[in-house]
């Protein structure tokens, strides 16, 4: 399994190549603190190396380490140095960056976690809940205006592309520029600023029409070595913490969430109806023929996958089922053999040779005797 998780020798050398390019960075820009910028250098230096020794350690303890060493840093930039609050944020930030772009493949969903099954199961869920629509969900965008589609397509790009970075603070940059487009989607749509009671069902919807991949794996690396000011405080903290309740959403979703009976959200789930189907049904009088023929085939290739899906899960189940089966079975048998072994007993007489003179012991009836007839 190691090796299967390894990186491969392009990704090594691509990480190595980003972590000194990193660091002349961080070097050059830490020389604009003078002393200072050789402190925090230095005890950099010592924590990473730290770190390295508690490689072994729980995550949440790595995690509590990271948190207190960013506190210490930036109460010592601004106590005992006296920098400006203004640079200690900037200055934090690129300590962030140096950091963590040394230690992003050891804390990252590692596999002390249940981060990766969190993913799966999160995953799991979103293509279930393929079906949903925006009206289902009361998403105030309309994407048939194309500025608004396109300002979709953008925020659905973002999210997607949080999993790409190695940063805390780019991931969460990703989530802001994701939850800004999807503001100025809403304004368009409705010709007026957007209201925090408009952003949420819009930003549902756009989790699930995205499903980033490793979601909780992105979520949980933001809170373990995020620098705390910037969850806390800005924008970002914001937009992150929308983002949560988002997923805590999707994954609690029921129907009385998306005002259905239970009848209508069993049949959805289970593919066996779709409401995409139903609302292509009602067309306007001068819609070409050809467009409706083809969302008729886009449903009907979307229930042929949702049947085939469940026809591979049930064949899997039956193949699972057969095997269970036939181990069971062998399983009894030997404990049947075991219990009651056979024992072949020898015969205590032996028995004479057909050719022997011994007729009497062999019961055997006399032989003919020939006769003769006078014709």
């Amino acid at each position: 399994m190691k090796e299967a998780k390894a990186p491969s020798p392009s990704l090594t050398r691509q990480y190595s190549i980003e972590t000194d390019r990193v660091s002349k960075d961080f070097i050059e820009f830490l020389k604009t603190y003078h002393k200072a910028g050789h402190d925090v250098y230095k005890q950099c230096k010592v924590f990473l190396e730290t770190i390295h020794h508690k490689k072994e350690s729980n995550i949440d303890e790595l995690s509590e380490f990271t948190q207190d060493f960013y506190q210490n840093t930036a109460d010592k930039l601004q106590m005992y140095w006296k920098v400006p609050p203004n640079k200690v944020e900037e200055a934090m930030d690129q300590i962030e960056k140096f950091i963590m772009t040394r230690l992003y493949k050891h804390v990252f969903c590692p596999e002390t976690t249940d981060d990766e099954k969190k993913d799966l199961t999160v995953q799991k869920r979103i293509r279930a809940l393929h079906w949903v629509t925006p009206q289902m969900l009361c998403v105030p965008v309309n994407e048939d205006i194309p500025e608004v589609s396109d300002m979709v397509v953008k925020a659905i790009t973002d999210i997607i592309e949080m999993d790409s970075k190695r940063i805390p603070r780019d991931k969460l940059a990703c989530i802001t520029g994701c939850s800004k487009q999807i503001f100025n989607a809403i304004r368009i749509t409705k010709n007026e600023p957007a209201s925090a009671d408009d952003f949420l069902p819009t930003l549902i919807y756009i989790v699930l029409k995205a499903n980033p991949p490793r979601l909780q794996s992105n979520i949980q690396y933001i809170t373990r070595f995020c620098n705390p000011s910037r969850l806390m405080t800005g924008e970002d903290g914001y937009y992150f913490t929308n983002l949560c309740c988002a997923i805590a959403f999707i994954e609690k979703l029921d129907a009385q969430s998306l005002n259905l009976s239970e009848e209508e959200f069993s049949r959805y789930m289970s593919g066996q109806a779709s409401p995409k189907k139903q609302d292509t049904d009602i067309w306007d009088a001068d819609t070409c023929p050809g467009v409706k023929q083809m969302h008729r085939n886009l449903d009907l290739l979307s229930q042929l996958s949702e049947r085939q899906e469940r026809i591979v899960t049930g064949a899997k189940k039956l193949e699972k089922d057969l095997i269970d089966w036939t181990e069971e079975v062998t399983r009894e048998v030997q404990d049947i053999v075991e219990k009651y072994p056979l024992h072949i007993k020898a015969n205590s007489q032996a028995l004479a040779s057909i050719d022997s003179e011994n007729v009497e012991d062999d019961r055997l009836p006399p032989p003919l005797q020939p006769q003769v007839y006078a014709g």
